[in-house]
């Protein structure tokens, strides 16, 4: 059994923070709340005392909450980071902080019980007194609108990502979630998280590569079925092919098929 976690609550009306404080007192993962009512506030409870989770409004006055974020993220152990927001115009922006979760106002309570799940499970995942700075951090989310609620998406949970134009449709074990952000972006903050762009308009996980043929002179990835997302083949670009196959290669999880597979060319 893990240890209840300890949480800050901040938002700078009055109202809001004591509704949130009293919902997070009575989920039974948590065993303390603290109260902040701005962001230097925030600074002064979290420099007293380790803090596992802020859940934290977005618009106050001096730092926002975004901000007060991008101030956390230099803390050697950062707490997680659930933002609690009536604005649904800052998922990007969360997401660019490394929010755990997004939730909007007003607050429902299965979505505030599945965000101190998803706070409770890293924890367990990195255990207290854990500052090794080699420890692999924890996957990003993307955040993604669908039907007026905000849904993060963890990375590994992601198969594939397509090019739309500015946005990227990622193709996730949940199913497909259109989101505004461009590929170029993902390419850059993943590659060094298992992933490698094999074309202009797609990215893929190297973890779900089940093999690699040519057809008619063009390579084609095959990427396995990941939970709602069905198994599919890509097109790999010239350039990137020969990349494309020395990570493969190199890559201890790569299930390939059998070498000599009829279709392994």
């Amino acid at each position: 059994m893990t240890r209840p976690l300890t949480v800050l609550a901040v938002d700078d009306e009055a109202p809001a923070l004591d509704e949130l404080a009293y919902l997070l007192g009575r989920h039974p993962a948590i065993g303390e709340v603290f109260r902040a009512g701005d962001a230097t506030s925030a600074l002064r409870e979290l420099n007293q005392r380790t803090i596992d989770a802020v859940f934290l409004d977005i618009n106050m006055p001096g730092l926002s909450g975004i901000e007060l974020a991008g101030v956390l993220a230099n803390y050697a152990q950062r707490p997680a980071i659930v933002f609690v927001t009536a604005h649904d115009d800052k998922a990007v922006a969360a997401f660019d902080v490394g929010a755990l979760d997004y939730l909007l106002k007003p607050i429902r309570e299965e979505r505030l019980d599945a965000a101190v799940r998803r706070v409770a499970g890293a924890q367990t995942a990195a255990p207290a007194g854990d500052d090794d700075p080699t420890r692999e951090p924890e996957s990003d989310v993307i955040p993604a609108e669908l039907g007026g609620v905000t849904h993060l998406i963890p990375r590994d949970s992601i198969g594939w990502v397509e090019a739309e134009g500015d946005y990227a449709r990622l193709h996730s074990a949940s199913g497909s979630h259109l989101v505004r952000i461009p590929l170029s972006t993902l390419e850059t903050r993943w590659r060094d998280r298992g992933f490698q762009r094999v074309h202009r308009s797609y990215l893929v996980a190297l973890r779900l590569v089940s093999g690699l043929r040519t057809a008619d002179g063009a390579v084609l990835v095959r990427l396995r079925a990941n939970g709602a997302s069905p198994a599919v083949e890509l097109p790999v670009s010239r350039r990137q092919a020969r990349e494309l196959r020395d990570r493969v290669v190199r890559n201890p999880m790569r299930h390939l098929r059998p070498a000599g597979s009829p279709d392994d060319q």
